[in-house]
């Protein structure tokens, strides 16, 4: 099958997931629309950011299957790269390369990147992009890591714990720009364990 417009934008059936023998994730199914905004709630340790690995290709499933946009994210890997980007809880980048180099780099990876000047703005990190990563704030390599998730325009996005760290400030100007996505009508994924931010986006 491969990617079109009448795919969903995710299609998951009974995932799982297990770690020495210990069961992370079972029998996980799912289905998102395109252009649908999709909440998964739960406690920490239910097992949703191993759900949503699963789903971006980034960790393998035990048993199960799934597609973006059609295509599966393990043996399709390279395409689903260009239609989905991941933010995760945890930031792994490089932490001596300032904002607008991790920005700049991110951007070379897609054929029609957003703008570096929007990608910032859409995260308020306009002023610190001349900062080196390791010198931002927790909320700020939290911002910083959903504007490279957003840098190749991609069609699904998968946020995870979107607003931990940030300030109820910060924290609405985020829920701004789900809004904006959801008015191009990308397809989002939101992991969280806070009900009001999901009944909110």
């Amino acid at each position: 099958m491969s990617g079109n417009e009448k795919s969903p934008a995710i299609l998951a059936e009974s995932l799982a997931k297990s770690y020495r023998g210990k069961p992370a994730v079972v029998d996980v199914s799912l289905r998102v629309e395109q252009g649908e905004t999709f909440g998964i709630l739960g406690t920490n340790g239910a097992g949703k950011t191993t759900t949503v690995e699963m789903l971006a290709g980034l960790r393998r499933r035990d048993s199960g299957t799934v597609t973006v946009m059609g295509l599966d994210p393990q043996s399709d890997r390279a395409r689903v790269r260009q239609i989905l980007g991941v933010q995760l809880q945890q930031a792994y980048l490089h932490g001596a390369l300032r904002v607008w180099e991790l920005v700049r780099l991110y951007r070379s990876f897609y054929p029609n990147p957003r703008p570096m000047d929007e990608l910032l703005e859409m995260v308020g990190l306009t002023e610190q992009s001349n900062v080196m990563f390791e010198k931002l704030s927790g909320g700020q390599q939290q911002r910083l890591s959903i504007a490279l998730a957003l840098a190749g325009r991609p069609r699904v996005v998968i946020l995870d714990e979107l607003t931990t760290g940030l300030d109820p400030k910060a924290r609405r100007s985020m829920w701004s720009t789900i809004e904006q996505l959801q008015d191009e009508g990308v397809a989002i994924v939101l992991v969280s364990h806070a009900m009001e931010e999901v009944e909110r986006l």
